[in-house]
């Protein structure tokens, strides 16, 4: 059985890389180890005994993977302002990002399949551990409507992955700005559901409906107060007219602009204490959204607004309710544009309105990044955090810090 996983997992690596394992000998010891060439000790595997299997015409393997070393610097918060926190400082190795993807697919339309990815996280400290879990798993349908496929299953959410692939190409040092914790902390990338995606040469949308608390929320994992869905939406003008491409940010021009949003209704990550007794309510989220990107620079900048109708019940609540914006920029250099030269501007407002506070922070971000080649990006970039009256958008006192990281982006 050792032997049958670690060929299989072999056969899998060699075909990501686009070599038919058919063509290649595997050779085993007697540790366990497999290996492709023969040497004294090792062992032909037959192809009869260590077998690989699929119901599907075509199976794709990819990966992307995130990781790197981040060193935070804190200010120590006075006794008024909740502290004295006695860790200033800290420097970890970090694992951000751990996918492993396949597609099968499965029906004559060459565009449709179905999709997992696994996801690794890695928590470091006095528990350390690391956890696998789907990130992704959905069925993808190709043309069901003019011009439109959907998404059925834990599906993209339709905001998040759009700008990742189109304004903020430095995923692997920050979140989107609607995702960061920096920020308002109102969203993420996935969920159980289904997405519309629509692609056209100068419109592209996606309409979704959502268990809506996230791929990381309370879809049954925990006790649900609420038992509402979400209304998710993206609605794309693609000026240029390349809409439907898939866009390389070294090689096009393009310029979108985009209304987004959620509404979600009874949502468990929203639950506020009425009388003693916990409630989830609705929030929504709206958002305008612009960049233009050319070879050698993109700039995009955005506004969001955040409506919480349980912010003046009970004790009230400041998450998911607040407005702020972020500005981001790159810019481009070498012959082959590998270089960049990185910078990021957020700004998020929190209002509490049952005690009638406001919670101000800012991030800035900013760095220098290598693409050495289409697999491997490097970066070395930095990140300043301010919070004014040392609190967040939940009241709750925090550390103003600045950061330095090194990171390594690969792709397969």
């Amino acid at each position: 059985m050792k032997k049958t996983i670690l060929s299989s997992l072999a056969i899998l690596t060699i075909s990501a890389l686009g070599v038919d394992a058919s063509d290649v000998k595997f050779y085993t010891d007697d540790k366990g180890q497999v290996f492709t060439s023969a040497a004294e000790g090792r062992v032909e595997l037959k192809s009869k005994e260590t077998p690989l299997y699929s119901k599907s015409s075509k199976l794709q393997f990819s990966g992307t993977h995130y990781f790197g070393y981040t060193y935070q610097d804190k200010n120590k918060l006075s006794v008024s302002d909740g502290g004295p926190i006695a860790q200033d400082s800290e420097g970890n190795f970090e694992l951000r990002r751990n996918y492993v993807q396949v597609k099968a697919y499965l029906l004559e339309n060459p565009k449709s399949y179905f999709r997992v990815t696994l996801d690794t996280v890695y928590s470091s400290g006095k528990d350390s551990y690391a956890d696998i879990f789907a990130k992704y798993a959905y069925l993808y349908l190709d043309n069901v409507l003019p011009f439109t496929g959907v998404e059925i299953g834990m599906a993209h959410r339709p905001w998040i992955d759009y700008e990742e692939h189109q304004g903020w190409w430095m995923r692997s040092i920050a979140k989107v700005f609607a995702e960061a914790d920096e920020a308002g902390h109102l969203t993420n990338s996935a969920d159980l559901g289904f997405n519309f995606k629509t692609k056209t040469d100068y419109f592209t949308s996606e309409v979704g409906i959502f268990n809506g608390e996230g791929y990381h929320g309370k879809n049954g994992a925990e006790e649900e107060i609420g038992g509402g869905n979400s209304a998710e939406w993206r609605f794309t003008g693609a000026f240029l007219g390349n809409g439907k491409v898939k866009r390389k940010p070294t090689k096009d021009s393009y310029f979108d602009a985009s209304f987004f949003g959620q509404y979600n209704m009874d949502n468990s990550q929203n639950e506020v204490v009425v009388n003693g007794v916990n409630k989830a309510y609705d929030y929504s989220i709206l958002g305008l959204h612009t960049v233009y990107n050319m070879p050698n620079f993109l700039i995009a900048a955005q506004y969001i607004q955040a409506d919480n109708d349980g912010a003046n019940q009970g004790v009230g609540t400041s998450q998911f309710n607040g407005k702020g914006y972020s500005i981001n920029s790159t810019f481009r250099f070498g012959a082959e544009k590998e270089f960049s030269i990185i910078g990021r501007y957020d700004g998020w407002e929190a209002e509490h309105e049952v005690r009638g506070e406001k919670y101000r922070t800012n991030s800035a971000i900013y760095g220098v990044a290598w693409q050495q080649n289409k697999n491997l990006k490097w970066l070395l970039s930095g990140q300043s955090y301010r919070a004014k009256d040392n609190k967040n958008y939940k009241g709750s006192a925090v550390q103003d810090w600045d950061a330095a990281m090194v990171t390594a982006e690969v792709h397969w």
